[in-house]
């Protein structure tokens, strides 16, 4: 399998409409060319509403999916996430205490149409429950043969090392990319590294920044939140694409696109990476794929970190509450 997997998020939500039929033309390719990981949530298809957008449902995202690996279980190395509810007009709520961890894996077992999850993750720890008591549940979803190993997303390194002690994570999916690194200066790299636990990057080519296919003056519709994003508006886009376009002519001289030396460069890193770009199109995923052709020197890889140092990467990851619809 290739150690790039996939990111299904886009096919239910966050960026534009989507087309079904395309998404799931998109889904059989990629099991087809051998992605290494389909990553999924039980709430993508419902978060929409967090940002004032129509939303698909809770679980829509995981029955795609489940649609799509039906007689093809065997061929997929399947995540998914529990922990994250909407409530009324899109308000956040968090959810991890032990009862709840069971009964969100039998929900997401039946949606996907399989017997066992290969990684469950909790997607945001509830701050209301203690670590250990969440992570503890899941170690019994292991045991119980319902999930073969167990993830956490977003954790502090003091957060990561209890819930480690607690029962072995096998992963944590973070925001990590040349455009967000956060990750690195937080020492939450170094612990994965030394833990043995593979980092998973979300949103590895900058919500689409890093492809080279957005340009200046750019206008996100109503149902695309990087119309919210900072660094997708007015001086934080022009800053982005600046960065960007240095990308470009590094990447030309590679003949690869930008967003193949953008995995090629998480790929590279000393850990073990395991990016999960998304995407709703077939062509954007061969060619995201492909970047495991991309060989990078040290020399290359110095380069590129120089290049998008986090001090010349312009505004936040997400809006100020006060400027959240």
């Amino acid at each position: 399998m290739r150690p790039i997997g996939l990111g299904c998020m886009t096919m239910s939500q966050s960026y534009g409409d989507a087309d079904r039929d395309e998404s799931l033309a998109t889904l059989r390719e990629a099991i087809d060319i051998g992605v290494g990981m389909f990553d999924t949530a039980d709430v993508y298809g419902a978060a929409d509403a967090a940002f004032g957008a129509p939303s698909k449902g809770f679980g829509h995202n995981e029955e795609l999916l489940g649609e799509t690996i039906a007689g093809r279980r065997d061929e997929v190395v399947l995540a998914t996430k529990f922990a994250v509810q909407m409530g009324a007009e899109g308000a956040v709520r968090l959810v991890g205490d032990p009862a709840y961890v069971t009964q969100a894996c039998e929900a997401s077992l039946r949606r996907l149409g399989t017997d066992h999850i290969d990684l469950y993750y909790c997607h945001r720890q509830d701050p209301s429950v203690p670590i250990e008591e969440t992570v503890g549940a899941m170690g019994e979803l292991v045991a119980q043969g319902k999930v073969r190993a167990i993830g956490h997303c977003e954790l502090a390194v003091d957060e990561l090392r209890r819930a480690h002690a607690t029962h072995p994570l096998s992963a944590l999916q973070s925001e990590y990319s040349l455009w967000e690194r956060s990750v690195e200066d937080s020492g939450v790299v170094a612990a994965c590294r030394e833990l043995g636990i593979t980092l998973v990057p979300y949103s590895p080519l900058g919500r689409a920044m890093l492809t080279g296919r957005i340009h200046r003056g750019q206008e996100f519709g109503a149902t695309d939140f990087r119309s919210l994003l900072p660094r997708f508006c007015g001086e934080g886009l022009d800053r982005s694409i600046d960065l960007v376009e240095q990308l470009r002519e590094f990447a030309a001289e590679k003949g690869a696109a930008p967003g193949q030396v953008a995995l090629a460069w998480l790929l590279a890193q000393p850990l073990d990476v395991v990016p999960i770009p998304g995407t709703k199109r077939a062509s954007y995923l061969r060619e995201n794929s492909a970047a495991t052709g991309i060989a990078l020197s040290i020399d290359d890889v110095a380069h590129l970190s120089a290049l998008f140092d986090p001090a010349g990467v312009p505004g936040g990851r997400y809006p100020k509450p006060e400027d959240a619809r």
